[in-house]
């Protein structure tokens, strides 16, 4: 029941929060990081004292690798709710992660005795996400009216909305064009986002071992910086935990799952010969697409019987 408990924030607020941000594109970190402390602050310092009183003999360093490997987990389950014929999803997909991931900075802060509601906690969040070298700027940027222009450019909600999806893959730690690696190490990077994409088309949820990866790469590198930030420059070992992840492995599996369905419905078509109009193409594009939309309809089946929208 806990878990219902801790995975509803990310599950249930994701639409408020699209809508906030959408109002001003421009502004989303900002927006973010506003709607986190407001929603999410409270919650936060309360499932800490909780996880002390469940944990009385935990030191911080204890308690700080449980709420990292909790949170990435809840990071990549919400994240992973991208399935191929439903990319619409992506949007309130990545609400969801951010959210998972900024409710883990903040028990990381509650963890160190700090006020999860203080109004700090935002600007701190804003520079452990590298949007601002320090809390000063952080803070005038906060209590700066934005008036969304930078973000749409005179393109229009489209375009506006396309700078918002880019702009939370970068929160994410999805995208890091700054990251310091070379030309073809990032071609490589593209190109295999590219095959997965176009694989995804027909085997949907080849997304979730690959996504899930990506959030868990990039949640582990914001809850280092988090961690860094409010502790100082502590042993990061034991909080990443074991190498792979529960929920990585869960996303392989189910992927595996999905490639199953369509590879066994073409069998089929080449044991049994079928065909219409003399050919055998538009039976294999037909059982494509139906194995596409089966297989992702019962992804988001799933996932929307267990996190219901209220």
């Amino acid at each position: 029941m806990r878990k219902r408990t801790r995975a509803a924030p990310a599950a249930g607020l994701a639409g408020s929060l699209l809508r906030e941000t959408l109002a001003e594109p421009g502004r989303l970190p900002e927006s973010l990081a506003s709607f986190a402390l407001r929603r999410l602050g409270p919650g936060a310092g309360a499932t800490v004292a909780r996880l002390r009183d469940a944990h009385p003999h935990a030191d911080a360093a204890a308690l700080r690798a449980l709420l990292v490997t909790r949170g990435r987990r809840s990071v990549t389950t919400e994240g992973a709710f991208v399935g191929g014929p439903f990319l619409f999803l992506i949007p309130v997909a990545f609400c969801g992660a951010l959210l998972s991931q900024v409710r883990t900075v903040l028990e990381l802060a509650a963890t160190e005795g700090r006020d999860t509601t203080d109004p700090e906690r935002a600007a701190e969040l804003l520079v452990i996400q590298g949007v601002y070298g320090d809390t000063a700027t952080a803070r005038a940027a906060l209590d700066t009216a934005g008036t969304g222009a930078r973000a749409e450019g005179g393109q229009g909600r489209l375009a506006a909305f396309r700078y918002l999806i880019v702009r939370m893959a970068r929160l994410l730690g999805l995208v890091t064009p700054g990251d310091g690696v070379g030309r073809w190490v990032r071609v490589g990077r593209w190109s295999l986002l590219g095959g997965v994409f176009l694989v995804g088309l027909v085997v949907p949820l080849v997304w979730l071992p690959y996504m899930a990866f990506q959030y868990h790469r990039g949640t582990t590198q914001l809850t280092d910086r988090a961690t860094v930030f409010y502790v100082g420059s502590p042993d990061l070992r034991a909080s990443r935990g074991a190498r792979l992840d529960p929920a990585v492995a869960l996303a392989g599996l189910r992927a595996v799952g999905s490639a199953l369905l369509p590879a066994v419905a073409l069998l089929l078509v080449l044991v049994t010969d079928t065909r219409i109009a003399g050919g055998r193409w538009p039976v294999v594009g037909i059982v494509l697409t139906a194995s596409c939309l089966v297989s992702g309809g019962w992804w988001l089946w799933r996932r929307l019987r267990r996190h219901p929208t209220p």
